[in-house]
């Protein structure tokens, strides 16, 4: 089967990787370069502390264990199963939160002060209690994109965008582009914020809502978390070259900012929060701007939305991929819907166009 993905970040990476290993000639079309949008300015925490509800809670738990699945595959994906340490809030926050996971059954643990100290001496406060989540890890999406493109053996057009989709009787063929018609069997949309001007052209409007996001990486530091952290201000992880890596937004997952009124603003107090946790040798090294896939109610979406045609849209893309590749690629290739994706189909978010 000859199979077109239009978006070459990390969703449409890992789905040329898993399309390519069933048999599929795979075709991935970016308008720029590969893992230069979203997936290329994302935080790279792999997790299931952050959902919605139950469902949405057992999707993330299985697309962390996908994820161990694809690191075993390609053990230069780059995965660290570091753990993360939680300290948002205290009080009932904090018993509502470590109650709720632990009933779900997902690996949770209490840890005082003393115990904090001890794993993250760097910390210069350190939370009276923090909630510990051992499976939690992170990835390097842009360098993971690479890594998988790379292994899929697809080919990869990169600098030509998909001007639209061609549609013949009823079925997607393919899409136009700015040299000449790429016809495939089926084509996927993993193509981020671009996804609703494609569908547009199909007389279909899909529910998306703007999330801007800023990430700033530090200079090196001398000291080394053994964690990721999520403290009231930030969210933070150390890169391999030692520099810190931090959204510029308080729980930036479930951040519903759709502007970044002051970007130097936001900046300058990422840097206060840092300073104030790890002391005064923090420098901004590169801060960029990312414009997150963001679903109208912020859950993922997956699956067919006409004959030849499939959609990949979802906020915390990276956490999702691995299973999201798996699931979409045995559909595609007719071993029928994945069970834990049927809450998530696209159809919810598409409105015809009167």
């Amino acid at each position: 089967m000859k199979v077109l993905i239009i978006g070459a970040g990390i969703l449409g990476a890992s789905l040329s990787y898993r399309l390519s290993r069933a048999g599929a000639e795979v075709t991935v079309l970016e308008a720029d370069q590969p893992a230069s949008a979203a997936s290329g300015r994302s935080f790279g925490w792999i997790n299931a502390s952050f959902y919605a509800d139950a469902a949405h809670h057992a999707l993330r738990v299985a697309a962390m264990a996908a994820h161990h699945r694809l690191a075993a595959d390609l053990p230069e994906a780059g995965h660290i199963w570091q753990g993360a340490l939680w300290f948002e809030t205290e009080g009932v926050g904090f018993e509502q939160m470590h109650s709720a996971l632990k009933a779900l059954g997902y690996p949770v643990d209490v840890l005082g002060q003393a115990e904090v100290t001890a794993l993250e001496p760097a910390l210069h406060a350190p939370p009276s209690r923090a909630l510990r989540f051992p499976s939690e890890g992170a990835v390097n999406p842009a360098a993971l994109t690479r890594s998988l493109l790379a292994a899929s053996g697809a080919k990869v057009l990169s600098g030509i965008a998909a001007k639209s989709l061609i549609e013949v009787g009823g079925k997607i063929t393919g899409a136009r582009t700015a040299i000449g018609p790429i016809e495939a069997e089926h084509t996927v949309l993993a193509a981020g914020i671009t996804t609703p001007r494609l569908l547009h052209g199909l007389g279909l409007n899909l529910a998306m809502v703007p999330r801007p996001g800023l990430l700033l990486r530090t200079d090196p530091v001398g000291f080394r978390l053994k964690h990721i952290l999520i403290s009231p201000e930030q969210e933070i992880r150390q890169l391999s070259d030692g520099g810190l890596l931090a959204p510029c937004a308080a729980n930036h997952q479930a951040d519903s900012a759709e502007t970044i009124p002051d970007r130097a603003a936001a900046i300058a107090a990422t840097l206060t929060n840092l300073r104030a946790l790890f002391g005064p040798d923090i420098s901004e090294a590169e801060t960029v701007l990312g414009h997150r896939p963001y679903p109208a109610d912020g859950l993922p979406a997956l699956g067919l939305v006409a004959q030849g045609l499939s959609l990949a849209v979802m906020h915390s893309g990276v956490t999702l991929a691995a299973l999201a590749a798996e699931a979409l690629a045995a559909e595609i290739m007719g071993q029928g819907a994945h069970p834990l994706w049927h809450p998530y189909r696209p159809e919810r978010l598409l409105i015809p166009q009167t």
